[in-house]
């Protein structure tokens, strides 16, 4: 019955924009309701900072969703959106195995240095409620979480349970090619880029003109995305915070986190990025937002290469079940089906570890 129902209910709300309106605002508060700021109760290495670092423009906001088990996971979302929608249709399956910490980047600035510090931190204070948490990065975020896991100092000192990283961008080179190896023409994205970093650090002006272009290009990415496909109320309500993301991040957080890309080092392979549980997943049409000549993407491509990245990880490739629909880059949003089966599986397969340990 709610399989015939359903449906028609959807499209008569669809085509009455009030309704559409108050089922939005309904989904916006739920989403409140269930994920609240959280300060964690270790915030030495982010208070070691306060003297050489602006708290208050690059400090990241933490947010955290309860849940039932007790492995939680750490959220590290791409550019846009934040972290509090970019797994939004993943929330109540991550929620089943632990409670959800969500990393949201600050909007006014952005320093890696304390954008570690804060991170570590809070794997502190998850580790001293005697859990150990899973680091789940989105694009830029998994580039993120590979440098802190390879340079940050206290990495030997935290307990983590696994990695699992969505369309990894481990380096600006997966996403702007040597001006020499621009054959197959440039894409807008790798465009706007390549002149954001070729802008002069006191140009404000020009910076701030390519930072309006890359707004436009991150708008048409998920306008693209949302093209041709039923958009339920919880689908409306992350399109309007991800468009005010968009919109309200000035050019400086957004140049400062270009540059926080610039500062990443191209993946060689030379010592693993985590020796523990990882998964990596790979969308059909990585291609079509990284570059051909993408270093990580190369990588992951030879089984013996990306084994030495991730010794005991798995690497799956997210392929669409409906034709003339593939799977975009980074695309939890409008392909949640195809990924969270995997994402599942993975969790499933932690559990095993657990009882070993304990034995």
């Amino acid at each position: 019955m709610a399989g015939l129902v359903l449906p028609k209910v959807l499209r008569t709300v669809a085509g009455h924009p009030a309704l559409v309106g108050v089922a939005c605002a309904a989904t916006g508060l739920l989403r409140q309701m269930s994920i609240k700021p959280f300060h964690p109760s270790v915030r030495r290495r982010e208070l070691e900072l306060r003297d050489r670092v602006s708290l208050h423009a690059c400090r990241a906001l933490v947010f955290k969703e309860k849940g039932a088990g007790n492995v939680p996971t750490i959220v590290v979302g791409g550019f846009v959106p934040d972290a509090t929608e970019q797994v939004e249709f993943q929330r109540s399956l991550l929620r089943e195995y632990g409670s959800i910490y969500y990393i949201n980047y600050p909007r006014h600035g952005f320093s890696t240095e304390l954008f570690f510090a804060q991170l570590a931190d809070l794997i502190e204070a998850i580790n001293n409620r005697d859990q150990k948490p899973v680091l789940f990065g989105v694009s830029f975020g998994c580039g993120l979480i590979a440098r802190f896991l390879q340079e940050s100092r206290d990495t030997k000192l935290l307990r983590i349970r696994g990695v699992v990283m969505a369309s990894p961008v481990l380096c600006a080179e997966d996403l702007i090619r040597p001006v020499r190896g621009k054959g197959e023409g440039v894409r807008m994205l790798e465009s706007n880029l390549r002149r954001i970093l070729g802008s002069a650090d006191n140009d404000g002006e020009g910076i701030g003109r390519q930072i309006e272009r890359a707004r436009r290009c991150f708008q048409a990415l998920f306008e693209t995305g949302a093209q041709n496909r039923p958009l339920s109320s919880r689908h409306l309500s992350i399109k309007k915070k991800i468009m005010q993301v968009i919109e309200e991040t000035p050019a400086v957080g957004g140049y400062q986190r270009v540059l926080a890309l610039k500062q990443f080092l191209r993946p060689a392979g030379e010592r693993p990025i985590f020796w523990g549980a990882a998964l990596t997943l790979l969308a059909e049409e990585e291609e079509n937002l990284l570059v051909p000549t993408s270093p990580t993407l190369g990588l992951f491509g030879h089984p013996q290469q990306r084994t030495s990245l991730f010794p005991n990880g798995v690497v799956r490739r997210v392929i669409s079940d409906v034709a003339g629909d593939a799977v975009a880059h980074a695309s939890l949003i409008f392909h949640h089906r195809c990924y969270n089966p995997l994402i599942r599986e993975w969790y499933e397969n932690l559990f095993p570890a657990k009882l070993s340990e304990a034995v």
